[in-house]
């Protein structure tokens, strides 16, 4: 029998985790980047290009952008390695890619695309410089099976970056639950029309593995030298792991 995961504080199986987070993402992919400038006051974006200047990404190397959704990393990624490097875009939500795809290809960008399972990716061991996934983990039913494909794919010397929510400082813990289990939900009842998703969002930022937690689990997946930064107080975490 399987083990059972969390679909926010719900217990359920694998499989079903799978299906209604791909029913999360098919109801906000339209409004998925308004309701993150909303959410964040913008900061999202900043969060992303400090992803793409840690990373070190140099003209002519090879990206790995998962769970890349509306292609904010992507395009960034792309910028840095100019048209001698290569950056492919990822997601498992079909909707999500084809929002992605489109916004990249109008701001002239031409990307190859991949719908792909971030647990089973399609691609040769030691094929990229860099993979980066930007809130995607959290949504991820194995984590560990993700991370460890992260790795594979990687060459010596490569870099993983995981931008994801995180646990907030200690004195802004009140405030922060009040906001996520009260603001957040209404946002999305009266923007994204789905008060019901980002409830979940809420509760799936609680049931993630913390800042050290998830440093824990990236060293037993093979990284080394794993690190994290805290932005925002610890609301996001960049963690940084490497591949010698």
């Amino acid at each position: 029998m399987t083990d059972p995961t969390h679909f926010g504080y719900e217990q359920v199986s694998p499989d079903e985790k799978t299906r209604r987070v791909r029913g999360v993402f098919d109801s906000v992919a339209n409004r998925y980047d308004l309701m993150n400038d909303l959410m964040s006051a913008g900061l999202h974006r900043a969060w992303k290009r400090f992803s793409v200047e840690v990373s070190g990404v140099r003209a002519g190397q090879h990206v790995l952008d998962l769970a890349g959704g509306t292609g904010d990393l992507a395009r960034r990624f792309a910028q840095r390695v100019g048209p001698s490097g290569l950056v492919v875009h990822t997601d498992v939500n079909n909707e999500m890619l084809r929002i992605g795809r489109d916004r990249l290809i109008d701001t002239g960008l031409f990307l190859p695309t991949v719908q792909c399972n971030a647990e089973a990716l399609p691609f040769r061991d030691r094929s990229f410089d860099c993979v980066a996934i930007g809130f995607g983990l959290r949504n991820v039913t194995r984590k560990e099976t993700a991370l460890a494909e992260m790795r594979r794919v990687l060459v010596p010397g490569g870099v993983a970056l995981v931008l994801e929510f995180s646990r907030v400082a200690p004195p802004l813990t009140r405030a922060y639950d009040w906001y996520s289990f009260n603001v957040l939900p209404r946002l999305g009842r009266l923007v994204a029309h789905d008060e019901a998703s980002y409830r979940y969002l809420a509760e799936s930022i609680r049931m993630h593995p913390d800042q050290e937690a998830l440093k824990a689990m990236m060293e037993q997946c093979g990284f080394d030298r794993v690190d994290y930064h805290n932005l925002a107080a610890g609301v996001v975490a960049l963690h940084v792991g490497r591949v010698h």
